[in-house]
């Protein structure tokens, strides 16, 4: 079994690959090509981006395009008010991993952290490097590092400029592996939301969405009883604090593309692809 480092080193690679496929999927390049884009053999990539993804990069192809998911969004709303139905509220599940949500108060909102005692780490992830931080009430950021440590623990001091920052990897150690590892699901992982009450309500729908589907800026909207709210909502998505966790990559336009993601296209498609290796999805894809 890989560790978390040589995934993560792995990660670069398939964010390369990820990136060659979507440039190029119109023609459906060949294994061969794909590999060489990336420096590698056309075995040692197969059984790489295998390994990593849980599907073959054919069947990745397939999942890019526009009609495949069209076609997930289409069995996502059966799914979506299934989950409306059983009265699910700000409860989420990841995979086996269920999440509680508890928001500051006004006042705390407005205090942008006084009082609170911060705990961060930076650790390696099999999607890159990223940072967390939790306060005694729970999860408050989860971010990947895109330029730069400084700048991702920069953004975490802004958003709680006012409470007391610790790094303290030993704390934020356990949370990473339950994330991203050996979740446990009889003992739920708690959030600590800092937003605005749009925000909030934006980021518990983004909760409902399982493992495995997908939704659009619409079907948010609409749940959150503000349908002509849609550019509100788009900003509210961007400004997730807290990735993964609240999976506002399961976000897509209703046209079937992907659109934009904070951290980068190609890892959006490298969460969905993981996810939907997992939860069994890929295993309907035709001729592949």
């Amino acid at each position: 079994m890989e560790s978390t480092t040589e995934l993560s080193q792995h990660y670069q690679l398939i964010e390369q690959a990820i990136q060659y496929i979507e440039t190029n999927v119109h023609r459906q390049p060949e294994l061969d090509e794909i590999a060489s884009a990336i420096g590698l053999s056309e075995y040692h990539f197969q059984r790489l981006f295998t390994r990593w993804a849980g599907i073959s990069p054919k069947r990745f192809m397939q999942f890019l395009t526009k009609e495949h998911a069209k076609d997930l969004l289409a069995r996502s709303e059966n799914l979506l008010e299934t989950t409306h139905q059983v009265g699910l509220s700000s409860l989420g599940r990841l995979h086996d991993l269920f999440v509680n949500t508890e928001a500051v108060t006004p006042g705390e909102y407005k205090s942008n952290g006084a009082g609170l005692t911060i705990h961060y780490g930076l650790h390696l992830t099999p999607f890159g490097k990223c940072l967390i931080a939790a306060t005694e009430r729970g999860v408050c950021h989860l971010s990947f590092v895109e330029t730069s440590e400084g700048n991702a623990i920069d953004t975490l001091v802004a958003d709680w400029n006012q409470a007391k920052m610790i790094e303290d990897y030993r704390t934020t150690a356990p949370l990473i592996d339950r994330i991203f590892s050996t979740p446990t699901p009889d003992i739920p992982l708690k959030l600590h939301l800092r937003g605005t009450n749009f925000q909030i309500k934006v980021w518990e729908a983004l909760l409902h969405i399982p493992a495995g589907s997908l939704t659009t800026y619409e079907q948010i909207a609409a749940q959150i009883g503000n349908p002509n709210a849609l550019r509100a909502v788009g900003t509210a998505v961007g400004h997730n604090p807290i990735a993964v966790l609240i999976p506002c990559h399961r976000v897509i336009r209703k046209s079937g593309e992907f659109g934009n993601y904070r951290y980068g296209p190609a890892r959006k498609k490298a969460l969905l692809a993981k996810e939907f290796a997992l939860s069994g999805i890929t295993s309907d894809l035709r001729g592949m």
